[in-house]
């Protein structure tokens, strides 16, 4: 089993020990109840403990590394990151309440910000429908770097993206060169690299890392499931699309640095005077 697996093992385990406050078990919840939950830790050398209480979840969670969707009961829950082996009776780095909305998909970046401090941001997937013989391409930056332009084929197809803002669109399925480049040069910054963009999938990339310590990288997330009938066959080229800067919350998440999951850890608690 690899480490991000029996991360997420570990996660619905100690999941399953937890309560909510009416006392019923939380994975008793239903299904119409409960969140999707994915988190990355895009904080460039630092490996991280997570905790949830004094249960250990993600050991040795190291940078770069995106765990497996997790489905957890929507409420309110606490995170507490560590750095690697200073939990739990240590001072967390961070300790922070999240509140994880029903029903939805969402993903937790621990990254850097434009100028080089660690912070967390909940970016919520898009899971809607895509047209027959389209994909969706999603593009996050959250990487310790200026305004970047993000091109398919040598075209700028989202223009001036910043950190932490996010970018989309409905492009033709199929495979795609894309690269990064500084906002309005042909500097490129990363890349360039090929993309296989299913049909009725919204794949997400990520840039992340720090430009100053020359550790830029992507990591790329692909969600299923999103087909439209009748289907269609997918075509090449990728097209041209409005993009959408925002960077979605899940819930009423105040996070402004759960970070620690890359200085320290990430850890889902859930807080025991919820109702």
């Amino acid at each position: 089993m690899n480490s991000r697996s029996a991360g997420a093992a570990m996660v619905l385990g100690t999941a399953a020990l937890l309560t909510l406050g009416s006392g019923a078990p939380v994975l008793a919840a239903s299904q119409a109840d409960e969140a999707t939950v994915s988190v990355l830790h895009a904080v460039p050398g630092l490996t991280v403990d997570v905790y949830a209480g004094d249960k250990e979840l993600l050991p040795d969670f190291t940078p770069g590394t995106l765990t497996d969707p997790l489905k957890l009961p929507a409420g309110s829950y606490d995170i507490k990151v560590f750095k690697d082996g200073e939990g739990p009776k240590g001072t967390p780095a961070i300790e922070k309440s999240v509140e994880v909305t029903a029903g939805s998909n969402a993903t937790l970046v621990a990254h850097l910000t434009a100028d080089g401090k660690p912070t967390l941001d909940a970016f919520v997937n898009d899971t809607s429908k895509v047209p027959a013989g389209k994909a969706r391409l999603t593009v996050r930056h959250v990487a310790a770097a200026p305004a970047v332009d993000v091109r398919a084929g040598g075209t700028p197809v989202f223009k001036g993206l910043e950190n932490p803002k996010e970018a989309k669109a409905e492009v033709d399925a199929g495979s795609i060169s894309a690269d990064v480049v500084l906002a309005g040069t042909d500097t490129v910054a990363l890349g360039p690299a090929t993309l296989d963009l299913a049909e009725g999938s919204n794949t997400v990339v990520y840039a992340w890392g720090s430009a100053t310590d020359k550790n830029l990288a992507l990591k790329t997330q692909t969600i299923g499931g999103m087909h439209s009938a009748p289907s269609g066959v997918p075509a090449g080229e990728t097209g041209q699309a409005t993009s959408v800067d925002r960077t979605a919350q899940v819930g009423a998440l105040s996070v402004g640095a759960l970070i620690a999951l890359g200085t320290a850890g990430f850890l889902l608690r859930r807080r025991t005077d919820v109702g």
